[in-house]
């Protein structure tokens, strides 16, 4: 059937997502990571539901599947698993230096922003004022991440995490110019660029003298990168290519001189001979001839960004150009967007610290009915709910970087999930934060509306948050899909394999019988958060037990199963986040921090609540015949 076939192919692009490859493939990691190094192999798409290869009992292939085993805590969570490599202890992967260095940092950039800056002119002149851009210019805030022998700051993922915050803080329409020029405009000359390329454009890019922008999306090709049209046409000499297409929706389209652009180019497979067309990525100077803009959209929010369509027409674009290797294209872009998603939940979670103030602010100062109002409980609630999701954000969005800065190379799952929490955590909040303030809210002068309209782009762009919940749900059963092979393949040789299969098997029947499967975070997370933790566990064996459940059910086809998918993403995302807390309140707790019983309060509220979604949510999947009944009747509306 037409659907089917359909829905199918979307869940292939949808893995190719995280890794660009169907086979195993290592995420290159540029920025200068921290004290500690771990070199994380990830298992990358497709085959995981279709094959794996076998297991043997062989020494040297159990020492090679060492190896290769993934140390994410969210590849493992869907396997069953407590992965805790790169999840507890809450890493701390600044060294002295750096963290002085950060500090010095801190200060000017934050007074920049409270003393210069004005939100509010930039989105009422739907631009940033030149005066902002040459302060930001002089703070060195275009080249972040650029090494400092390249003329950049060279700060680490975390360090730039920190500095991301800062601006979300106080203005996302500046947030976005900064971003879409360094964490994925010329993102992929730091991560794939050649020496030459690298020497050539950053120092311009990193001093601001040139802006760049990320140029994938097209008219007929947005959530489906790999559809593009754009073509790119190598001359009979080999020395250029002929560029030709367009490019819509661009941050920085009609400021940039600098972009990144995928394009279609002729590729012949040297083992049969044939020529196919595939994505090749490409550094285009605005120099080269023929590359226009059109004029600024109109946009409901990040006004003060400049969005524009971009042309390409005849370019020609010299082959020493080529960014990556020919016909790698989407490879490089997927790794860009990974490699830029913390960065997303970081300046959100400065985003969601802001408007916190402002409702806390409201409470205590507005009068009704003779109370101060943050003394109702209704407003209570709000107030904590929305500390909660700010707490969660900013715990994902600073394990992950440290995570990258530490070397691991399979973050892809938390990367992805970090983006989906926080765009939608801070919606919440900053709807929440209005309906606190009442009609005062609601008022322009106030501030908060523009953040609203600011926030909606968040669960869009570099990845639909409905998008991202497919791949992390395929990715992640894409790992227990290797796993389930395996079996299948030692039970071929059960003497060979006794071990194995008797571990797994004790495993499986003791969750399938509800005595748990002897996980446990014990001596992991803080003595005052075992509770916590136990929910922890509990909901990862729940959680595990479905996925397991579906993947036997539905092998292969479960990438057609969009409503089951979806779920099992919410259930990933509550879980990691539990993880997550667990880990930065034990640190809190372990190390004295004077916040560490309110952090121990967000903790344990956040692992109540997620605890009981996930129970519930998993139990419906698996036994309730209305889950099913919804499924059919969603099937109808098309």
């Amino acid at each position: 059937m037409p659907t089917a076939k359909m829905a199918s192919g979307v869940g292939r692009q949808l893995l190719r997502l995280g890794g660009g490859s169907w086979r195993p493939s290592v995420l290159l990691g540029q920025p200068r990571p921290g004290p500690t190094h771990r070199a994380y192999v990830s298992g990358a798409a497709q085959a995981a539901v279709e094959k794996s290869e076998s297991l043997s009992s062989d020494a040297s292939a159990k020492e090679s599947q060492a190896k290769a085993e993934s140390k994410s805590f969210a590849a493992g969570m869907f396997k069953g698993q407590l992965t805790t490599d790169q999840v507890f202890p809450y890493p701390s992967v600044l060294n002295e230096e750096q963290t002085q260095f950060l500090k010095e940092l801190v200060g000017p950039m934050s007074r920049f922003f409270e003393e210069v800056n004005d939100p509010a002119k930039n989105d009422a002149l739907e631009q940033v004022e030149e005066t902002t851009l040459k302060g930001l210019k002089e703070l060195g805030a275009f080249g972040l991440q650029v090494p400092s022998e390249l003329g950049g700051v060279g700060l680490c993922n975390t360090q730039y995490a920190r500095l991301v915050e800062i601006v979300g803080m106080h203005d996302l329409g500046v947030g976005i110019t900064l971003g879409a020029h360094q964490s994925i405009g010329f993102k992929g000359i730091l991560l794939f660029g050649t020496k030459a390329q690298k020497e050539k454009y950053l120092p311009k890019l990193a001093s601001g003298e040139t802006l760049a922008a990320f140029c994938l999306t097209e008219p007929a090709s947005g959530s489906d990168a790999a559809s593009i049209r754009s073509s790119a046409v190598p001359s009979p000499c080999g020395s250029y290519y002929t560029l030709n297409g367009s490019k819509i929706w661009i941050s920085n389209g009609g400021l940039a001189d600098i972009f990144t652009v995928f394009a279609k180019t002729p590729v012949k497979d040297a083992s049969t001979g044939t020529t196919k067309e595939k994505i090749t990525a490409f550094v285009v100077e605005r120099s080269f001839g023929g590359v226009t803009h059109g004029p600024p959209e109109k946009k409901m929010g990040i006004k003060a960004s400049n969005t524009a369509e971009v042309y390409f027409d005849g370019v020609r674009v010299p082959s020493e150009n080529v960014l990556g290797e020919v016909g790698g294209g989407f490879k490089v872009a997927m790794h860009i967007l990974n490699n830029g998603r913390f960065g997303m939940a970081a300046a959100l979670a400065g985003t969601m610290k802001a408007i916190i103030a402002k409702a806390v602010n409201h409470a205590t100062n507005r009068t009704q009915f003779g109370e101060k109002i943050h003394n109702f409980g209704v407003i209570q609630e709000k107030l904590a709910r929305m500390a909660v999701l700010q707490y969660v954000t900013e715990s994902m969005a600073y394990m992950v970087s440290a995570n990258m800065d530490q070397g691991s190379k399979d973050f892809q799952i938390e990367a992805a999930i970090s983006k989906i929490f926080s765009s939608e955590a801070a919606w919440k909040v900053t709807d929440e934060c209005i309906q606190v303030m009442g009609g005062m809210g609601f008022m322009k002068e106030a501030g908060v509306e523009r953040v609203l309209r600011d926030l909606r782009i968040f669960r869009i762009f570099e990845g639909t948050s409905d998008i991202l919940r497919l791949f992390v749900a395929l990715q992640g059963c894409m790992d227990k899909g290797k796993e389930l092979s395996g079996l299948g393949n030692a039970l071929k040789n059960p003497f060979g394999n006794a071990g194995l299969l008797l571990g797994e098997a004790g495993k499986q029947l003791r969750r399938r019988a509800g005595l748990g499967s002897g996980l446990s975070l014990s001596g992991v997370v803080h003595p005052e958060l075992s509770r916590s933790g136990e929910l922890a566990v509990q909901a990862l064996e729940q959680f595990a037990t479905v996925v397991e459940a579906k993947l036997i059910k539905h092998k292969k086809g479960i990438v057609n199963e969009q409503f089951l998918l979806q779920r099992l993403a919410d259930g990933a995302i509550d879980l990691y986040a539990m993880v997550v807390v667990l880990s930065r309140a034990s640190r809190s707790l372990s190390e004295g921090h004077p916040t560490a019983q309110h952090e121990k309060m967000l903790c344990d509220s956040w692992c109540i609540e997620a605890a009981a979604r996930i129970r519930e949510s998993m139990a419906a999947l698996q036994s309730d015949p209305q889950q099913q009944e919804l499924f059919r009747n969603f099937k109808r509306y098309h």
